[in-house]
């Protein structure tokens, strides 16, 4: 070492030229490091077990780091540009580091790292020691192997070969943000996982229990890395299978999906409503989302759901529905999916369609207020069978598929058991479908007769109204049987079915007697004459029982007209009711009259008939 010159000693006494020396070069002692045996916590406080002073106090959230200002200078160009405070007695620098990336525990690696100690690198911390480290400007011009150097080789070369550990590093950049956006963390991550879904067509549903599924593990990231991975695979042009189970995992997950038996919803409008629905959100309280998050989390799936048709099923987009509707989602992602359940409309069922009146912004109206509402949201439905409509035209079909007219008779039968449900809605549904839709109306009748049982106190205008929707000549034999008894249809309804019934008993005696065989030569003439004398007899009577319930059905209906009129009148005069009451006698009179006249008939054509069978005047009758 070259001896130092008197003139250079005089400079070393002088307090300017000292200071000048030490700004230009900072020796470190190779031993400064070696001190650092070991780490010490003691309260909200880490000390470095060293012989030599700390001389520098870092807080880092509510953590207190005392150090030494060499080992973080020579290698953090942060510290080196800063310009440290002291204390007040002098002995010690101060800093405070705020938003540091990955808090605390993040800067005691780093610091054990400084001072050089083993670093250990995995899934887990890398992304957080990536971010702090550029945070320290920790870079190659300070030291070779710094640790920017580090944690991005291991990043590139370890993590992102494994889809497991890149799917551990994007969930730990929850908290890491901006610097894991700014450092391309988060895309580097995102593009992996996305070229794996989009590579791996055959990965298993079921797994071993220490092993997940891919799309398992996508579909538990938080929402914003979700939609990255979501539009980072929709932009490698994926199959559109692939996008929808990743939504469908997703939803499953993270939304409180309503139930198919709706328990806790039907009893929605009374007063057991606000508990019964609070134990349906058991589930949305235990993931910790509020009704704004689960809102915008469903807004962000309609966002992505692929466009092509079976992507996702019908059934899935209903439960998405019913809980876009509760949480009060906007109008046009509502429309949206009304109308992708309209093009996929032949896959659902009748639970799956009976979407709950309910909002949750209207828990708190409804505790106040002893309004009373339907139970089932009908104008949603009626929507969706509408764009099913619309689809079907652009598609250039008829709309006579029978298992859609199946599923609105189902659906029908289902909503007449709301007390609530207003005849418009009802009627308005029923007609939604065109005439050529329906085979058989047996299902609407049976519909139309619950609504009818539920609502007892409809008027005599209403009921003829809900059953002009039913044509009687699609009705089956056993349907008009039993309409035919049915004290809940209108008189009207009952005259109609009967004469219907009556005409489709002549009508197939008649193909009877057209596929009838020839019989054999052997045969008696004289009895084959008689039996063809009989059946002609009853031929005759079945036609002169038509024409009579004709004429009576004619009579009964002037009758009906004329009583009506008169209760106009009386209604509007404010007379007394007791004529009325006397005509209705007199027409229950004449049915009776009819009735008796209709059993003489039936036992004259018994003893006339040589063959033992009953007409089918006497077995309704006797039903």
């Amino acid at each position: 070492m070259n001896s130092t010159t008197p003139r250079q000693l005089k400079s070393f006494g002088d307090q300017d030229g000292a200071d000048q020396i030490c700004n230009k070069s900072i020796v470190v002692p190779n031993r400064v490091v070696a001190l650092a045996n070991s780490f010490e916590k003691k309260d909200r406080s880490l000390y470095v077990k060293s012989q030599i002073p700390t001389d520098l106090c870092i807080q880092v959230d509510d953590i207190t780091f005392q150090a030494h200002k060499f080992p973080l200078i020579s290698k953090c160009g942060y510290m080196s540009s800063i310009e440290l405070q002291t204390s007040a007695s002098e002995n010690e620098y101060r800093l405070k580091l705020e938003n540091f990336p990955g808090g605390a525990e993040t800067f005691e690696t780093v610091l054990k790292f400084c001072y050089g100690f083993p670093l250990d690198l995995n899934p887990l911390n890398v992304a957080s020691l990536r971010c702090a480290s550029e945070f320290l400007y920790m870079t190659e011009e300070f030291e070779d192997g710094n640790l920017i150097s580090k944690t991005e080789a291991f990043l590139t070369f370890v993590v992102l070969t494994s889809w497991r550990d890149t799917f551990t590093v994007l969930k730990s950049c929850a908290n890491l943000s901006p610097w894991s956006e700014n450092l391309q963390i988060v895309r580097r991550c995102c593009d992996l996982l996305a070229w794996k879904a989009c590579n791996d067509d055959n990965i298993p549903e079921n797994v071993e229990s220490n092993e997940r599924c891919l799309y398992s593990d996508i579909a538990s990231l938080q929402s914003d890395h979700f939609m990255r991975v979501i539009m980072t695979i929709q932009a490698r042009r994926a199959k559109p299978e692939i996008i929808g189970k990743i939504i469908t995992k997703y939803a499953e997950k993270w939304l409180p999906l309503i139930d198919e038996d709706l328990e806790g919803i039907r009893g929605y409008g009374s007063v057991k409503n606000e508990l019964t629905f609070s134990i349906k959100r058991e589930k949305t309280e235990e993931i910790g989302l509020g009704s704004e998050e689960q809102k915008g989390i469903i807004e962000s799936l309609v966002s992505v759901l692929p466009p092509q048709s079976g992507a996702v099923s019908c059934q899935f987009l209903l439960k998405l529905l019913k809980t876009a509707i509760v949480y009060s989602a906007s109008p046009a992602l509502v429309s949206d999916l009304e109308k992708r359940i309209g093009m996929a409309l032949e896959d659902a069922n009748v639970c799956d369609l009976l979407i709950p009146n309910f909002k949750i912004e209207d828990q708190r109206k409804v505790a106040s207020s002893p309004e009373v509402y339907a139970i089932y949201n009908v104008d949603v439905v009626h929507r969706i069978f509408e764009y099913f409509l619309m689809h079907e035209q652009q598609q250039q079909q008829v709309p006579g598929k029978p298992s859609i007219s199946k599923l609105l008779d189902n659906y029908l039968a289902e909503i007449a058991k709301d007390p609530c449900l207003h005849i418009t809605k009802f009627q308005v549904l029923a007609e939604v479908l065109p005439e050529n839709a329906w085979k058989c109306h047996d299902g609407l009748y049976r519909a139309i007769d619950m609504f009818l049982k539920t609502h007892p106190s409809l008027s005599e205008h209403d009921r003829r109204r809900l059953c002009k929707t039913m044509n009687c000549e699609k009705l089956s034999l056993d349907a008009c049987l039993h309409a035919a008894q049915n004290d809940r249809l209108p008189l009207r309804t009952i005259v109609q079915i009967n004469t219907q019934v009556l005409f489709s008993e002549q009508v197939k005696m008649r193909m009877m007697l057209q596929d009838k065989k020839p019989e054999t030569k052997e045969e008696n003439s004289e009895g084959h004459e008689e039996k063809l004398i009989s059946k002609d007899n009853e031929i005759k009577t079945l036609k002169e029982e038509l024409e009579n319930v004709k004429k009576k059905m004619v009579e009964i209906q002037n009758d009906y007209n004329e009583l009506q009129g008169e209760y106009e009148k009386l209604s509007s005069k404010q007379k007394s009711t007791q004529n009325w009451g006397l005509r209705w006698q007199k027409m229950k009179k004449s049915f009776q009259i009819k009735r008796e006249d209709d059993e003489t008939r039936d036992g004259v054509r018994r003893r006339s008939s040589a063959r033992p069978s009953t007409s089918f005047r006497r077995r309704m009758s006797m039903s």
